[in-house]
């Protein structure tokens, strides 16, 4: 059986095991961050938009700065948005807050129906702290 390395940000270990899911796990030099939304301390959505990508990219660092790295060691990102076509423009203006400068990680953008009650999520890959530390800045 597989051995997982699983990063729990603090404070929010009953939500994942509730859910049955890990927010992030380390493998072979990367680490896999499970999608993150805006969620408040007792697992509902944060109603405010903005509010809620800012939130969910605040979940998002919470698990990234457990696992000791930050957005800085981000290489994948996959966004769900439940209509982009009435959101995106406002979501974006969020994104860049968190995103850091040139040269900017992978993006995959999903236009979806539903996500739990909620309107943005962000799932991310990166590389491990240490693993980032020996490309010298080759990917």
């Amino acid at each position: 059986m597989l051995s997982r390395d699983v990063v729990f940000p603090a404070g929010r270990r009953a939500l994942y095991e509730r859910n049955r899911y890990s927010p992030a796990v380390r493998s072979n030099g990367f680490l896999f961050v499970s999608g993150q939304v805006g969620s408040r301390e007792d697992g509902s959505p944060e109603p405010d938009l903005v509010a809620q990508v800012r939130l969910a990219f605040d979940n998002l660092n919470a698990i990234l700065e457990a696992a000791g790295s930050s957005f800085d060691n981000v290489i994948d990102v996959t966004v769900f948005m439940v209509d982009p076509k009435s959101t995106f423009e406002t979501i974006w203006t969020v994104v860049p807050e968190y995103w850091g400068d040139a040269p900017y990680p992978t993006l995959t953008a999903v236009g979806v129906t539903w996500l739990y009650g909620f309107d943005f999520e962000i799932k991310v890959i990166a590389k491990s702290p240490e693993a980032a530390s020996t490309d010298n800045g080759n990917p």
